[in-house]
């Protein structure tokens, strides 16, 4: 039996106990005695809180205003009224886009139209963080963080990291600059000596920390370091990217489990830049193609590698540069939503002591066309990935409810897989979270 918001599951408290919730209304012995605890455990009730989770890098709407965001927000509205869920958080990162500077009150006004708008009337709580402060430099990550509440959702309190203890939450609070200061979240630039050899991006964590009915849990949004040239992410397995990204992701993990503050189970969602291993993909498109590179004329740098078929005229099967990923058969990406190439998605495999992942059931989410008429195709600039991820603690899976085969309680997909989304398909968790209601 499952009620929205509010679910019993009789559950006795010990193994003498093997009376079901039936048992009790049916044809008992009248000498028959309950043990006591049964009769405990018809108050432990078991709740449920649907949850929505959405993590989506956000440049690609401020870098082409006005084109994109109408067809982003009504898909974002499609799922919030598809799932119907009582807590919504939306992890947003490039708040403003490259060229930041100029686009920020763009973005301001992107997050006052998620906000105001009538599909989200019904959520009469929202706290809204947005760092778009870039004068300052040594700070600034361009996150932004929504989080809706709604009113069927009674029970619900928020951290305060000053003083370490919760706080009821209640109508709209939001903050707007570099964050510094604001006590209900934790934000960090990651410092410069993450990545020596490479710009110094807007590139951190944020995070805030709640509780829902009585289930307290951290939700951390994240972004990390991306591929800067495909070229050198060939040269090894794995890449030098990805090494910084392993650095990086555990330096997150370690921050909100330090003994600050109490742990608690945690979901990190954001553009992690996760990338397929390179080196081992390119081996495997290349099997039966002459690979030839291309080396700059004033030194001995590879500026090209050129993958052309045995036959066929020798057509160019893969064309590498520096921002180039040319493939010729593009379709093995989205066959089977690029199932074939989940052997090469390695990154989080190496966190699998700390966390896990839903199945991936959906092709990579980047470096998807920005061109209206072409939602689904990618852009020919980097090697398609899974860069949007939905992570999670070990301890929070434990409570996500899982029903029957079928049951759509639990869906970890794209937003707008058939719409253009911008280079970046947002990625979303929805799930019912089960809860204790003492």
């Amino acid at each position: 039996m499952k009620l929205r918001g509010l679910s019993p599951v009789w559950q006795p408290l010990c193994g003498e106990c093997s009376c079901s919730l039936d048992s009790l209304y049916g044809s008992m012995p009248a000498s028959h005695e309950f043990p006591r605890c049964l009769w405990r455990s018809l108050g432990n009730m078991e709740t449920y809180a649907d949850v929505l989770l959405v993590t989506a890098n956000v440049g690609s709407l401020f870098d082409n205003v006005g084109e994109i965001q109408n067809e982003w927000l009504r898909e974002l509205y499609k799922t919030i009224h598809s799932h119907k869920p009582q807590f919504i958080a939306l992890h947003f990162q490039e708040v403003g886009g490259k060229d930041y500077m100029a686009n920020m009150g763009h973005a301001e006004n992107f997050f006052w139209i998620i906000e105001s708008s009538e599909e989200m009337k019904d959520y009469d709580r929202v706290c809204i963080y947005v760092d778009n402060q870039f004068q300052t430099e040594d700070s600034f990550t361009a996150l932004g963080s929504m989080y809706f509440i709604h009113k069927t959702l009674k029970n619900i309190q928020q951290y305060d990291f000053n003083v370490k203890d919760f706080k009821a939450v209640s109508g709209q609070t939001k903050h707007v600059g570099s964050l510094d200061g604001v006590s209900t979240v934790e934000k960090e630039k990651f410092p410069k000596n993450f990545w020596p050899d490479f710009k110094w991006s807007r590139k951190g964590f944020m995070r805030t920390r709640w509780i829902i009915h009585n289930q307290g849990l951290d939700l951390v949004n994240v972004h990390l370091f991306h591929d800067a040239s495909n070229l050198i992410a060939c040269k090894s397995s794995p890449s030098i990217y990805s090494a910084n990204r392993k650095n990086a992701l555990r330096y997150v993990i370690n921050r909100i489990s330090d003994s600050r503050y109490t742990s608690l189970p945690f979901f990190l969602f954001g553009d992690f830049n996760f990338r397929l291993d390179a080196l081992s993909l390119v081996q495997h498109l290349s099997t039966s193609a002459d690979v030839q590179t291309v080396k700059k004329d004033s030194s001995n740098e590879v500026e090209k590698i050129i993958c052309e078929e045995k036959d066929n005229d020798h057509q160019v099967l893969l064309h590498i540069e520096d921002k180039l990923f040319a493939y010729l058969h593009q379709a093995v990406f989205r066959e089977d939503n690029g199932r074939a190439l989940l052997k090469y998605d390695k990154e989080v495999a190496v966190f699998h002591d700390v966390i896990r992942e839903e199945d991936i059931e959906f092709p990579p989410s980047y470096p998807y066309s920005e061109e209206y008429t072409k939602p689904t195709r990618y852009m020919n600039t980097r090697c398609p990935a899974w860069c949007d991820r939905i992570l999670l603690s070990h301890t929070a899976q434990e409570f996500i409810h899982r029903g029957d085969d079928g049951d759509k309680s639990l869906v970890y997909d794209t937003l707008g897989p058939n719409v253009c989304m911008g280079d970046h398909k947002p990625v979303f968790l929805f799930f019912s979270l089960k809860t204790n209601d003492h």
